[in-house]
């Protein structure tokens, strides 16, 4: 789940009265580990941010009409499911369950059987496990992004046809300096590359400075053809070729991007990174840009952090102060694409993991967003193949967002 240490007795007393229950070792004063966890005429043009918001705050607005909030169904119930994915062509939901199996829900039932069982190979810390599935868009294979008992990175493939899961090897491995900030997520882009997400290496304040160092995987997003030996660097990722930098990587400056997603109508990518101690960011990536530098560890949102601002550093589109209304860890959803919630058309969904809210933001004008439902210990979104949407929950439930009646 996306958990992140954070420090200071303020950040204790807040956290500990909520999550006690689910993370151990919540005392103040020590580090603290606490959950991180439109139509295409309105896309900005390509280069440029979203515009700046003009929306109305949620609390005590009334939503327009034909916008009314969908109602969350529950359709099944796993082990601290935490990630989503489906294949080209098949109707099951494949969750992650960050306890280490990766499960099939087929008409609303969950086979007996997982698909892939890491129980037995993973670390179990509150940041670690089973992280992040993605289904290659082509050929049969599946990838897992997991931890293993050394609490280090796997990005792992499997040749899979739906019925079984064979022909495991490691894409990569990334070494851990601390326990947390291990990122997780997988996605195939429109461009039919592999992205995965890694955070900054843990601990706090990123001690080692990886999110502006080009010299190391942490805090990045990576941009690889996995089915490569081990793997193939794209000729046009941004890096390729500048001395001392990993030409995997797509995107930097991040702290924890626990999750990201990309705009199936435009192909932007929105990226939800957890903050330190005072904010939390989402991201926005127009399609095909790589080499952004997110700002991280030189700030926090749009604030100073270690050394302020530096030239060519991107604000987020949307953020918001930790802590307030129990604000912990941002969650970043999809752009609503599907047709069966009118009102959340061509609108950014994402939520906080201690909070339980959900907002959504038109993807054109981000900002503060309007409510649209809550979720115990929001965990991840999840994209069906006709872009309706799902909502996990690290306390087990599977929610698919339908019509309320």
């Amino acid at each position: 789940m996306p958990i992140s240490y954070r420090t200071g007795a303020a950040g204790a007393a807040l956290l500990c009265a909520a999550l006690c229950t689910a993370l151990a070792g919540c005392s103040a004063g020590e580090p603290v580990a606490t959950a991180e966890p439109g139509t295409p005429a309105s896309r900005p043009a390509t280069g440029a941010a979203p515009g700046p918001a003009t929306e109305t705050p949620a609390t005590g607005t009334p939503a327009p009409a034909g916008t009314a909030r969908p109602r969350f169904t529950e359709i099944a119930r796993l082990d601290m499911p935490v990630a989503m994915a489906l294949r080209p062509g098949d109707d099951t939901l494949y969750v992650a369950e960050q306890s280490g199996r990766l499960r099939a829900i087929t008409g609303g039932e969950v086979a007996e059987e997982p698909v892939v069982d890491l129980s037995e190979e993973i670390s179990r810390g509150n940041e670690q496990g089973l992280l992040g599935v993605a289904f290659h868009p082509e050929e049969d294979f599946l990838y897992l992004n997991w931890t293993d008992r050394d609490g280090h990175t796997h990005v792992t493939e499997w040749a899979f046809d739906g019925r079984r899961a064979t022909g495991r090897r490691d894409v990569l491995v990334q070494r851990q300096p601390y326990a947390n900030h291990n990122g997780g997520q997988l996605a195939f882009g429109p461009d039919g590359h592999l992205y995965i997400a890694l955070g900054d290496g843990g601990s706090g304040g990123d001690p080692q400075g990886n999110g502006q160092d080009l010299g190391t995987w942490l805090g990045k997003i990576l941009r690889i053809d996995p089915r490569g030996r081990p793997y193939t660097v794209p000729e046009d990722n941004p890096f390729v070729g500048e001395k001392g930098a990993k030409p995997e990587i797509w995107s930097y400056g991040l702290r924890n991007p626990w999750r990201f997603t990309f705009d199936r109508r435009t192909g932007d990518m929105w990226i939800g990174d957890v903050g330190q101690n005072a904010w939390e960011e989402v991201d926005f990536e127009p399609a095909g840009e790589g080499g952004r530098n997110y700002g991280w560890n030189l700030r926090e949102g749009r604030h100073p952090f270690r050394g302020g601002a530096k030239g060519g550093t991107v604000d987020p589109v949307i953020e918001y102060p930790l802590g307030e209304g129990g604000n912990c860890s941002v969650i970043a959803g999809y752009v609503y694409r599907g047709t069966k919630l009118p009102g959340l058309t061509g609108r950014f969904l994402y939520g906080d993991f201690c909070a339980g809210w959900i907002k959504s933001a038109p993807a054109d004008r981000p900002g503060e967003g309007r409510d649209v439902g809550r979720v115990e210990q929001l965990s991840s979104f999840g994209q069906d193949h006709d872009g309706e949407l799902y909502a996990l929950s690290l306390t087990g439930p599977v929610y698919r967002l339908e019509a309320a009646p």
